[in-house]
């Protein structure tokens, strides 16, 4: 009998995390629509600017844990719309890399200043949002071990 309980438990933990994660990546959305960029777009912005080093397509796959055809592809669309260039390394010809273009500074520095991510964190405490973060890095990194993926930090 402990065993269906601590599995219903650990259900209703899964699903309500994917409640509270749903919810918020569409209220992201919400609010990055008035700009004409997606929630996968201001995420590839922040990621450019986080990565210590040259960002490749390789590596924002990584820190995205996408495949790297879903990644050039969405690097493909974003270079049209003026938000990155894709360039080759001048140390290694046969290497890309992703450098935010005019425009897409634009756009990153207007998605940091808006505050849905904020007014939802907000119900938290300074105290409880730490607790939170270092619970999620742990799940991350379990479920990173249950895929064979080395764990990286989230984000500098």
């Amino acid at each position: 009998m402990e065993t269906k309980v601590t599995a219903d438990r650990d259900y209703e933990l899964w699903a309500l995390l994917e409640q509270a994660c749903d919810a918020t990546r569409r209220a992201r959305d919400n609010e990055l629509r008035e700009f004409g960029i997606s929630r996968m777009q201001a995420e590839i912005l922040f990621i450019v600017k986080a990565i210590d080093g040259p960002a490749t397509p390789a590596e924002i796959s990584r820190w995205l844990f996408r495949k790297a055809h879903t990644v050039s592809g969405l690097l493909e669309r974003m270079e049209k719309q003026g938000l990155v260039r894709q360039v080759k390394d001048l140390e290694r010809k046969n290497m890309i890399r992703v450098v935010i273009a005019e425009k897409g500074e634009e756009a990153y520095q207007r998605s940091r200043e808006l505050q849905v991510i904020r007014m939802i964190l907000s119900c938290l405490s300074s105290e409880q949002q730490e607790d939170l973060r270092v619970y999620l890095e742990r799940l991350r990194n379990k479920a990173l071990e249950e895929l064979r993926v080395k764990p990286r930090l989230a984000f500098p």
